[in-house]
């Protein structure tokens, strides 16, 4: 096992970071969505509710694969033709948001109406609310469970490797098609997944503890 490591640890290397990447870029914009997405959740009007809700359980009801598949085939059909890359960082961030939404919903809902009455009554305008209050506590609220769904969209990104992108699994599966050592590849491959997990899980942490000191000095 040392010796395939060894001689194709670039490949895994690249295929790492392509992962990473892919994961990252997912998150970020399925946070810019989901973000939307919950305070349309929590909306006071009923059809933009209904609509979010639909969203919500379309992405979180249907498997990954199916929905990387429909994204990968339905862009070409409109006109979009776009990298696998793309296909998969859309489908991932599409996929996230809704499970992202979930957790700022629950986020949002524990945070005490009175800061929201008394800010209003303040003369403090929405959008301001949003930023300066209701965002920054949920926040604090929200990143354990934030921080398992990026543990989750990592994972979830190997599937990507079936519209052809060059990400760890796609690597994976190559060498273990020249070297005829399939399991020692994955198991490697398996080992790479954790690490980054524990990375994940440690940044996580260690924001928690900093957002926590901060809040008790604010």
């Amino acid at each position: 096992m040392f010796e395939i490591l060894v001689n194709n640890h670039r490949v895994l290397l690249n295929g790492a970071v392509m992962t990473v990447a892919i994961s990252g870029i997912a998150i970020a914009i399925g946070m810019a969505l989901g973000l939307g997405l919950a305070f349309g959740l929590l909306s006071e009007r009923a059809p933009r509710r209904a609509v979010c809700g639909l969203y919500r359980s379309f992405w979180r009801g249907t498997p990954i694969l199916v929905q990387l598949l429909i994204v990968f085939y339905l862009l070409p059909q409109l006109g979009l033709e776009v990298p696998p890359v793309v296909a998969a960082v859309i489908a991932l961030s599409l996929n996230t948001a809704a499970f992202q939404a979930e957790i700022y919903r629950a986020g949002l809902m524990e945070i005490p109406r009175g800061e929201i009455e008394a800010a209003r009554m303040l003369g403090i305008g929405k959008w301001t609310i949003r930023r300066r209050i209701l965002v920054p506590q949920m926040f604090r609220l929200v990143l354990p469970p934030l921080i398992n769904e990026t543990i989750i969209i990592v994972k979830n990104s190997s599937l990507v490797s079936v519209i052809a992108v060059t990400e760890l699994m796609r690597r994976s599966q190559q060498i273990a098609s020249t070297t005829f050592k399939p399991l020692e590849i994955y198991l490697i491959a398996g080992a790479i997944y954790l690490a980054i997990n524990l990375v994940v899980a440690q940044v996580g942490r260690r924001m928690e503890s900093r957002l926590a000191v901060s809040g008790a000095h604010a």
